[in-house]
């Protein structure tokens, strides 16, 4: 049976070379009794493949068992493959017997065997070896002649060497291996199998006969199809099944795909090309490289913030820390620094100067007294004298010398000084309030633990 015979009987479409490598791989297995493993992603085929190798060869009119390793519960699925005796277990009740033995003379199709637990990998290794094997609850020997095609999505090697996967199991079971490639792979055979699905699913749902248009071919052939002929086949579906006209354009496709939305471009659907053997070690540089990437945006992210407090203070703007404006209600952002530019130095400017006189005073030992340092509210110490007639009036251009003028002209006896003023303020809050220095904080607008260390202030000067 030539390529084409084959590939109209068993239904297996496409064009492209790496098909036509199965096909041809499957006519040098199918005459013999081989053990195959057919590698492959989910959704590209697997058991149909192994269907026409069975079909082909010398059993075909014997029967063949599918059994799908994955689905069946650890604890069932050495009675499942072998056989179990009665009473051999609670809930065995009476004799059975199992997948290997009802496919003697025939075949037996091992789907998802990377999925197969470590207790049935040993007697699965000694039924490749000799055919032998025993049912669950029972020493006697029995023998099969049943053919073994596998199959599984997962790097069996890379099972092995992880200690999941028996080693001398899978040499066993890799005698031959059939891989079969994703459609993003083999990208000609995608239109070809989406008409076919189309052409027979409208016959199915006697829908009208869809055709697709340029824009559309372009879509179904730039998208990488994670889930391979089975989403494929998914999409062909609700094309026929939901949309009524029979011109069909991208625009109705793209709703049908995973992750795509009828304003993505069909260059957003390529996908990142995986190798076989170095997965493991393209994974692990994969991921250095994410860890670069993401410590990159974070240094990029610091340094924009330094360079707009430059371009800021550099353009007579002002960089004030944020903790200075702490209960304030000023400024909202989550910066630590607030830029204050020139066009809103006409609000912020008596604040600026609040704070910067806070920051003096500090340097010079000393705090202004209910100044909202240390948490509590933001009161105005002394405002500098402005200039209504400037427009940069600011903290940066206030003269200290020239505005304490007045000040040293006063008299002196009738004005206290700060500490004397300060000593006084929480003398008589703290007399007001019996004692509590918590409503005393509050009433004098600043936090508790300011109060305190003016207290301990207070109590070192006398």
């Amino acid at each position: 049976m030539d390529r084409e015979a084959i590939q109209e009987r068993f239904g297996i479409i496409g064009p492209s070379a790496a098909i036509r490598n199965v096909i041809d791989r499957m006519r040098q297995v199918s005459q013999t009794d081989i053990t195959v493993l057919i590698q492959g992603e989910s959704g590209v085929g697997k058991e149909l493949i192994a269907h026409a190798i069975h079909e082909m060869s010398a059993r075909r009119h014997e029967s063949m068992i599918i059994v799908n390793c994955g689905a069946i519960p650890e604890g069932l699925i050495e009675s499942e493959l072998f056989g179990a005796e009665k009473g051999a277990y609670t809930g065995a009740v009476e004799r059975r017997s199992g997948y290997f033995e009802e496919a003697d003379a025939g075949s037996i199709f091992l789907d998802e065997i990377g999925e197969m637990p470590a207790s049935a990998q040993v007697r699965l290794l000694r039924v490749l070896e000799n055919g032998q094997f025993t049912r669950v609850g029972s020493s006697q020997i029995r023998t099969t002649d049943a053919r073994i095609i596998a199959a599984t999505n997962k790097d069996l090697a890379n099972e092995v060497r992880n200690g999941r996967f028996r080693e001398d199991l899978y040499y066993r079971l890799s005698t031959v291996v059939i891989t079969i490639p994703p459609l993003r792979e083999r990208r000609e055979d995608i239109l070809p199998i989406f008409e076919t699905f189309l052409h027979r699913l409208s016959q199915k749902y006697n829908s009208p006969a869809k055709k697709l248009d340029e824009s559309a071919r372009q879509l179904l052939r730039a998208y990488r199809w994670p889930g391979n002929v089975r989403e494929l086949r998914n999409v062909a579906e609700q094309t026929v099944v939901l949309l009524r006209g029979e011109d069909v354009t991208a625009e109705d496709i793209k709703p049908y795909l995973r992750g795509v939305t009828a304003r993505d471009g069909a260059t957003d659907l390529l996908p990142v090309m995986r190798g076989g053997k170095g997965d493991a070690t393209e994974a692990r540089e994969r991921e250095l490289i994410y860890r670069a990437l993401l410590e990159l945006r974070l240094e990029v992210r610091e340094m924009k913030e330094q360079v707009g407090k430059l371009a800021a203070v550099g353009s007579g703007s002002i960089a004030v820390p944020r903790e200075m404006f702490e209960g304030t209600g000023f400024p909202r952002e989550r910066s630590d620094y607030v830029i204050v530019r020139e066009a809103d130095k006409a609000d912020y400017n008596s604040l600026i100067e609040d704070v910067a006189y806070e920051i003096e005073a500090d340097d010079n030992g000393r705090r202004p007294p209910a100044n909202g340092i240390g948490g509590g509210s933001m009161q105005p110490v002394r405002q500098p004298q402005r200039d209504e007639d400037s427009d940069e009036a600011s903290y940066a251009d206030w003269d200290e010398n020239e505005h304490s003028a007045p000040m040293e002209e006063a008299d002196e006896e009738a004005l206290p000084t700060l500490e004397d003023a300060e000593r006084e303020l929480i003398t008589r809050a703290l007399k007001k309030f019996d004692g509590n220095r918590r409503q005393t904080a509050k009433a004098l607008g600043i936090s508790e633990r300011t109060l305190y260390r003016k207290l301990k202030e207070l109590e070192e000067e006398l």
